[in-house]
Order: structure tokens, then sequence, then C-alpha cells
């Protein structure tokens, strides 16, 4: 009897063990098949290199639809997942590929939790590499998709925004045919002409202005531009609609501070803010104008006690023609385009334009620019030797300093 257990023990033992050997022979056999299709030496020579310099996301998938390559804009674009594509989508189109031996591009998206909900638009373009494997070369079009989405509604708003005042014109001529004999009401009919006719100007210059510092990332001409010149200017320009409302300016006195870049289009920002403010108040009140030093920076505020915005309209001012009040806007021939102006023109100046306001109270628009240089660089520099300095040993301004380095070379 022990004999017999002996033997089934035995039997069962050295069945167990050729189970695990038959197991662990399979498992190695796995794994090395693996390791090989991983291995550079199964890609076509060469095809790393060409992967690593595109400007594409690059993934190469095997047979077994494992990534076995990919370039860092792959992972950037969440792409891949360990060995394996995160995208079902994108998955579908190298299957298919890998049937057919097609070259096939497909548009998808692709969500990041990470990033709060941020959508990423993706184009792939799938190719069979080779008799084994699949090469996915991504872009992201996210970017293009949103410029694209921009112009269209640019184009639209436009469209709307000029069909009024034309409609309008029309109609007005042909209320001037029809009364050709009646003066006071040709004379009344040619003032509202002449209204429109002013509003359609204003707004196509002001599209202009628009595209103009939308086109270009900096301004054209950079110089040393006083801060306290650019206000007296805008609070100037503004004094004639002020004065139409009984409105004041009070301009509190600035710093000589100085920003680098364009003076005539700093004085547009500032001005159209200025306007803005004279729009939307009532007669009678104020608008405040100044300017203060902060970490660097150089505010320029502009204070109104007119009707303020709600907080949608806080987050939506600076879209193109958008109006917070569509009736009083028109009343006073506003275009919408003007706070879109002012935040393009800020931005190609390395500077933002911040907005608070309370209903019923006013609001207090500030523009913030990065300081041409400040008291402490400067005299540093200058004991350092490296300032360009003028014959008394003042500091040259850029233009100074463009108009020496000119006569150095010459």
């Amino acid at each position: 009897m022990d004999v017999l257990i002996i033997s089934l023990l035995t039997g069962v033992v050295g069945l167990g063990l050729g189970i695990s050997g038959i197991l662990a022979f399979r498992l190695s056999e796995k794994s090395r098949n693996s390791a090989d299709l991983h291995s550079d030496e199964e890609l076509p020579e060469g095809i790393a290199e060409v992967l690593a310099v595109l400007p594409s996301a690059a993934i190469v998938v095997d047979a077994g639809d494992d990534v076995v390559k990919a370039s860092p804009a792959a992972y950037t674009y969440g792409l891949v997942r360990g060995h394996s594509l995160s995208s079902d989508e994108l998955l579908e189109v190298v299957v298919r590929v890998r049937a057919r031996g097609l070259i096939e591009e497909v548009n998808f998206k692709k969500e990041r939790g990470g990033d709060r909900g941020f959508v990423r638009h993706l184009h792939a373009r799938v190719a069979p590499l080779g008799s084994a494997y699949v090469l996915v070369l991504a872009d992201d079009q996210t970017e293009a998709k949103r410029v694209h989405e921009v112009r269209r509604d640019f184009v639209a708003n436009v469209s709307h925004e000029l069909k009024t005042p034309v409609g309008a014109l029309s109609l007005l001529a042909e209320a001037v045919t029809d009364c050709a004999d009646d003066p006071e009401a040709v004379a009344r009919f040619g003032g509202r002409i002449q209204q429109e006719s002013k509003r359609l100007t204003q707004l196509v210059q002001e599209i202009i202005d628009l595209s103009r510092v939308q086109d270009h990332e900096a301004p054209g001409a950079t110089e040393d531009v006083s801060i306290a010149k650019v206000i007296e200017e805008a609070v100037d320009r503004a004094k004639t609609r002020a004065e139409a409302k009984n409105i004041s300016i009070d301009m509190v006195p600035t710093g000589e501070w100085t920003v680098l870049g364009s003076h005539d289009l700093l004085v547009n920002a500032v001005r159209n803010l200025i306007d803005n403010a004279i729009s939307y108040s009532n007669d009678g009140t104020k608008v405040g104008v100044g300017a203060k030093e902060d970490g660097g920076n150089v505010l320029i505020s502009v204070t109104d006690q007119g009707i303020g915005l709600s907080t949608e309209d806080t987050q939506r001012v600076f879209e193109r023609f958008y109006r917070v009040d569509p009736a009083r806007s028109r009343m006073t021939g506003g275009t919408g385009l003007g706070l879109s102006i002012v935040k393009h023109i800020v931005a190609t100046h390395g500077g933002e334009v911040r907005v608070w306001s309370k209903l019923d109270q006013g609001s207090t628009f500030t523009i913030v620019l990065p300081l041409a240089h400040s008291e402490v660089d400067l005299s540093q520099a200058q004991q350092e030797g490296i300032l360009l300095s003028d014959s008394n040993g003042q500091p040259l301004t850029v233009a100074q300093t463009q108009m020496q380095t000119q006569k150095e070379k010459s």
C-alpha cells in the first residue's frame, strides 16, 4: 500500500514538473519572440534615425498591434500608453491598413483628462512599413482648426456688420429720391446718410487696424516709448467726444517710464479704452486715466463711472464685435472692435489687458506692459561699461543706439 501511494505521489510530482517545464519553455519562447519584435534589428534599416527627425509624431506598430517605436510627440499627444495605441479609432485604421496594404488618412480627437477636458484635434497618415509593421505619422491640427474657426467667424461677423450700414444707406438714398421736392426732408436724410457713412468708414478702418495688429507678432518700428506722452496724446484725442457728453477726463501725473514698442499703436490702444469709457458713461460723469509701476511693469488704467459689466460680459468683452449694450453701441457709432484691437496691440508689446467691473458702478481697464529697463539695470550696466552712452555719459535710447551703431558701421 505504501509503495502504491509513493508511486502515485511520484507520478503527480513528475507530471507537475513536466507541465511546469512546458509552460516555462513556452513563456521563454514568447518572451524571446516579443523581444525580437521590439528590437531594432527587425525594423527596416535606418528607420529609427528617420523617425527621430520627423516633425510629426511617429509610431511603429508590429503585427501584434504592439507599439515598438514611438517618438516623444506621440506620448505628448497621448497616442501611446505602454506598448499599445490609446486610440481605438486609430487602432482600427492600423488594422485595416495592415490587411489591405493601402495608405489611409484619418482625422480624430484625443481627450486629455489631465488638461481639464482639453481636446486635441489630430490628423494621422497610416501606411504599411515593410511586411510586418505599420507606420503612423500624426500631426496636431488644434491650432490650425482654431485659426480656421476664428477666420470663419470673423468673415461672418464682418459681413453682418457691413450689411447694416450699407442697407441703411440704400434706404436713405431711396428716401432722398422720393422727397426731392422737400428741402427739409432732403437735409434730414442727408444728415443720416453722412452719419451712416462715417460709421461705415470707422468700421472698415477698425477692421483694417485689427487685421494689421493680428498679422504681426511684434510692432514694426521698435523704439523707447514714453508712457506719459502716450497718455497725454490719447487724452487729447478723446477730449472732443468727452466734452460733447460733458464728461471730464482726469489725468493723473505719471512717472518717466518707457516701454519698447510703437508710440502710435500704444496711443491707439489707450485712446480706444478712453473712447470705450466715454461711450458707456452717462453725461456729466468722470473718466480717470493714470499709470503706475509694479514689479518691472507699467500699468496704464482707465476708470469710468459707467454702466459696468456683468461676469459674463467681463469674460467676453474682448471678443470681436461683442457689444455689452448693442443699442447704446450703435447709437454712439461703436463697432464692437475697439477692445479687441486693444487686446492685440498690447499682446504685440508683450503685455496683457485686465478688467475689473461692477454693474451700475463702473469699470477699470488696465494695460500691463513690461518696462524697457529699470534704473537698477541701467546703473549696473553703466558700472560694468556695457551700456552705450552719449558724450555726456547719459544712457542712449533704443533709437539713438541704432543710429550710433549705423555710424560705427559707416
